[in-house]
């Protein structure tokens, strides 16, 4: 499925507009889509029987849309539904010399758009490859791809990237020239990072079955 380029710079909308904290807020798209290649989990926000519901889900993208996947059970799955995507990293804790001015520093992105259900076969696959290949790179050539019966009991929901709000907090505490700063007390930033470990192989695995390359690698690298 072709479209055209999506605009570089965020279209500011009433529903992406900073209107706190401003000086975190990003324009820039590269920003939104590095913080969606640093994920692969989001937060699904969607209406289900007149009641907001929150669901964690994994998700692909290409240039132009965010794929994510669900069950056919799935009732907030649903086609042509208004969704609200969230994707978040956490940083680290900024730790103030008050309470009042402790915070976060994190990397968030936030997807407003339609649900569309992808039913184009070629689309859905496509999709799933994506979906596979942004959480584990290098999977969808090793493992089984889906059979017919399997891509029917797969929802495939496609969200446009076009209208989205970034915002990124980085950096020290801010009271660092207050009045608090003459207390002596100890101020920065606790870092948060998150890495994959050693491969645990199935149980059932036939003895003498290696951890493919592409999963090997991986071990010890940052996620995020």
């Amino acid at each position: 499925m072709t479209s055209q380029p999506l605009p570089r710079a965020l279209p500011v909308t009433d529903r992406t507009r900073h209107r706190r904290l401003r000086e975190q807020g990003s324009v820039e798209r590269a920003d939104l889509e590095a913080i969606l290649d640093a994920g692969f989990v989001c937060h699904l926000g969607v209406v289900v029987d007149g009641r907001p519901v929150v669901l964690p889900t994994v998700y692909g993208r290409d240039e132009h849309r965010l794929y994510l996947h669900g069950s056919v059970a799935s009732r907030s799955l649903a086609a042509d539904t208004a969704v609200c995507v969230t994707v978040t990293h956490v940083d680290g804790l900024v730790l103030a010399r008050s309470v009042f001015e402790h915070g976060v520093n994190y990397r968030s992105a936030v997807i407003h758009g339609t649900a569309r259900k992808v039913t184009d076969p070629d689309e859905k696959l496509e999709g799933l490859r994506l979906l596979t290949e942004h959480s584990a790179p290098g999977q969808w050539s090793y493992a089984r791809r889906p059979d017919r019966r399997e891509l029917a009991a797969t929802t495939l929901l496609a969200v446009s990237l076009y209208e989205a709000s970034v915002k990124i907090r980085t950096g020290a505490p801010d009271d660092g020239d207050g009045p608090d700063a003459e207390r002596g007390l100890w101020a920065g930033v606790l870092p948060l990072t998150q890495a994959w470990g050693v491969p645990v192989p199935d149980p059932a695995l036939r003895p003498g079955t290696a951890v493919p390359e592409h999963i090997a690698r991986r071990a010890g690298t940052r996620q995020g």
